[in-house]
């Protein structure tokens, strides 16, 4: 299993948001995309989940170019995205929030049951709220079942786009631990995430984008002692609490 993404461009009318963009992402890897607000780093994971097309480059996902590919069907090839903003249906209880993750497989109730156990043991909150409206829970539990609904699919590849954002800090610490968990289960992780630390804590390799362009590939952990990338994404908490 491999990910690619070749000379990626896309437009949003005549505005290019993505300009030719390159990266890879191997099976078993978690791989983070940072940078500023607008980099464009929501549109790549949008276009790689197949809810923007595509204007010029490539996306291949085991060997297959997927570039022109429906959304739905991507998520039957095994590439699942958990939105930001959390997406889920705030007038439905949990337990049909991560039912719903299911729609694409046509399965034995055995295996609706599996996965939900799965999602539990990932997230003991959710059971604990299993009939609750989406809407009634806090903002990490939203981004709990966010993750949960994206997981019941069975992903090969899961995309994270900003699952910290909003959170409380001993949260975040949470919805990272589980994000590790994820990955060491066997599944491929790329995640666009504000911050930056944990993000590069976490990542295996990591790629920073600048107004649509990928302007340093590195392993994570050589980023997160890179001056320049400490100086532009991983200010100071006093810094931090100014935006």
């Amino acid at each position: 299993m491999r990910l690619e993404v070749k000379d990626l461009r896309v437009q949003y009318g005549k505005i290019e948001a993505i300009k030719g963009i390159s990266f890879v992402v191997e099976q078993g890897e978690i791989v983070t995309l940072i940078g500023a607000n607008g980099a464009g780093k929501t549109t790549t994971l949008k276009t790689i989940s197949g809810l923007r097309p595509v204007s010029s480059g490539s996306i291949t996902y085991d060997g297959q170019d997927i570039s022109k590919m429906a959304a739905h069907e991507r998520v039957n090839l095994g590439i699942s995205q958990a939105p930001e903003g959390r997406g889920i249906f705030p007038g439905m209880t949990v337990l049909e929030n991560l039912e719903i993750g299911k729609y694409s497989r046509k399965e034995r109730k055995s295996e609706m049951a599996e996965d939900l156990d799965m999602v539990y043991g990932l997230f003991p909150r959710l059971k604990e709220r299993v009939g609750q409206a989406g809407g009634t829970l806090s903002g990490g539990e939203q981004q709990m079942l966010a993750i949960g609904r994206a997981l019941m699919a069975r992903p090969k590849v899961l995309l994270l786009d900003e699952p910290s954002m909003g959170l409380a800090p001993m949260m975040i610490q949470n919805i990272f631990n589980i994000i590790t968990e994820i990955n060491k289960q066997g599944v491929t992780i790329l995640l666009v995430e504000q911050n930056a630390q944990q993000a590069l804590q976490r990542a295996h390799r990591a790629y920073v984008l600048e107004t649509g362009k990928v302007v340093k590939e590195a392993k994570a952990s050589d980023l997160l002692n890179d001056p320049a990338v400490r100086a532009a994404y991983l200010g100071t908490g006093a810094e931090k609490g100014h935006h």
